[in-house]
């Protein structure tokens, strides 16, 4: 009985390691080969790799990257994954190379606790992280360490909270000045 059941479970981790393959793109066995931990999200509905990164292997991770030929950051934005959850930055970044015609790209997802939501800039890496790592600041609250002018961007510095977060409280004093502006 119980040869059995070892049986059972060895089929099916081969089907799930079969199944994990299959989720597994290009630059994920790659990663895996040369020992990056990450974890494989599998593909988007266009075709393109998504990767979860821990925060703190994210700058080492940004760097190899870059050095492996992910040249453009496309873009850069943060979400609030559910009320009182997690945060999320995600980067779209692509390898840009002269006479490709369809570029490869990969999409990076990091996420982090809303309590201290720290995840290392990579303005250092892609300058063209600035304003958006800002944004995702201003209306998140995610801290980029190291990120060279991380101050408000939309919102005015005196600003109480991150409005894009799911638990944002909006305050009402702005029905207030807009009537008497209205009313004058």
């Amino acid at each position: 009985m119980e040869m059995v059941n070892t049986y059972t479970k060895y089929q099916t981790y081969k089907k799930k390691c079969r199944r994990n393959k299959k989720m597994q793109g290009r630059l994920s066995a790659w990663l895996v080969k040369h020992g990056l931990v990450h974890r494989s999200l599998g593909f988007d509905y266009q075709g393109i790799e998504t990767l979860q990164i821990k925060p703190e292997d994210w700058h080492s991770i940004a760097v190899i990257l870059y050095v492996y030929g992910y040249n453009y950051l496309r873009s850069q934005c943060a979400y609030d994954v559910s009320p009182g959850g997690l945060l999320a930055s995600v980067y779209h970044l692509t390898r840009i190379e002269c006479g490709i015609y369809q570029p490869e790209e990969v999409c990076i997802k990091i996420f982090v606790p809303r309590n201290n939501p720290r995840i290392p800039s990579i303005f250092w890496v892609w300058k063209s992280a600035d304003f958006q790592e800002r944004e995702s600041y201003d209306m998140l609250g995610i801290s980029y360490d190291n990120h060279p002018r991380l101050k408000r961007i939309l919102m005015p510095e005196s600003w109480i909270g991150w409005p894009l977060r799911k638990d944002y409280i909006a305050p009402n004093f702005y029905e207030y000045k807009m009537l008497t502006k209205l009313s004058k």
